[in-house]
């Protein structure tokens, strides 16, 4: 159910000590054991928090913020941001140190295409492929057009969904619901949801919390079914589609809309498509995942 939050809840001066998200995601360089010299293969140590739990582990977007911090950093090439970033969630760590190797696969003149590998107690997490590139020219062709939907409620004003059980991530997320129905009713309706997007605390819009916003909605089966579940993702795809509009430079206080659907559910998977828009309608992201639902019944 929705919430009213405390207006004063998650917000903190963008000056003070750096806001959940900004501390639950950073990596810190390691020395790799075997020394190795290159300088295209590095080695990063990130803490899962137990903070942003969803379901049987941890937020997949939360996991792929951390990443592409880490394969970012090695790109360590601001005129080169992320395009796209592809993540096989291969078991789910337990709260506490995880190991990021990353590799710089092929670095050419415009394009670097990187891979990482996130291990916890030398137990395969996840992997993932990543291009990096600068600004290409050609046509700027967008067909995908913004929903209709009223602006967002004040930023000191959040509504949150706020229910029993509801997995920890959401205290840190600020929803504002206005596509779609109500989840969990067990009626007849599309399995699509959007809502104006944010964290709590103030965070300019970029591709860290872009890749955390495309798997922070509703699960879309949700719309259709009559109880929560574990809905796991298995792999994850996130394209960046304006990265000077999400380079971390604009408002802190800017909330995205994002609207995922969902069109087919088979042996217990079920895929995701998600689009994030910026308030003025450019798009911003563009996502799909294949997750799993873990039981659970339809109305």
């Amino acid at each position: 159910m929705a919430e009213q939050a405390p207006s004063d809840e998650g917000v903190s001066d963008p000056a003070a000590a750096p806001g959940p998200f900004e501390r639950d995601t950073q990596v810190q360089e390691q020395q790799r054991a075997d020394r190795d010299p290159d300088p295209s293969r590095r080695l990063f140590g990130a803490t899962v928090s137990p903070d942003w739990r969803a379901g049987r582990g941890p937020h997949g977007g939360y996991i792929a913020a951390i990443i592409l911090r880490a394969l970012t950093v090695t790109v360590a090439d601001p005129a080169r941001p992320p395009r796209s970033l592809t993540i096989h969630y291969a078991r789910a760590p337990e709260p506490g140190p995880v190991e990021i190797a990353t590799v710089i696969e092929r670095a050419g003149r415009s394009v670097s295409t990187l891979s990482a590998r996130v291990h916890q107690d030398g137990i395969l997490i996840a992997l993932a492929l990543s291009a990096f590139s600068v600004p290409w020219s050609g046509p700027e062709l967008a067909e995908i057009q913004m929903p209709a939907v009223t602006p967002p409620d004040a930023r000191s004003e959040p509504v949150r969904i706020v229910a029993p059980g509801a997995p920890s991530f959401v205290r840190h997320l600020v929803l504002q619901p206005r596509l779609g129905g109500m989840p969990l009713t067990g009626t007849e309706q599309p399995m699509a949801f959007g809502a104006w997007l944010g964290l709590a605390e103030p965070r300019p819009v970029d591709a860290l919390s872009l890749a955390f916003y495309c798997d922070a909605l509703i699960p879309t089966p949700f719309m259709r079914m009559d109880t929560p579940t574990p809905a796991p993702t298995i792999d994850l795809t996130v394209h960046f589609r304006a990265p000077g509009r999400a380079n971390g430079s604009g408002d802190p206080h800017e909330l995205c809309l994002a609207q995922a659907r969902g069109r087919i559910i088979h042996e217990g998977f079920f895929e995701e498509d998600c689009v994030i828009w910026s308030a003025d309608g450019t798009v911003l992201a563009q996502s799909r995942q294949l997750a799993i639902l873990v039981g659970g019944s339809m109305g």
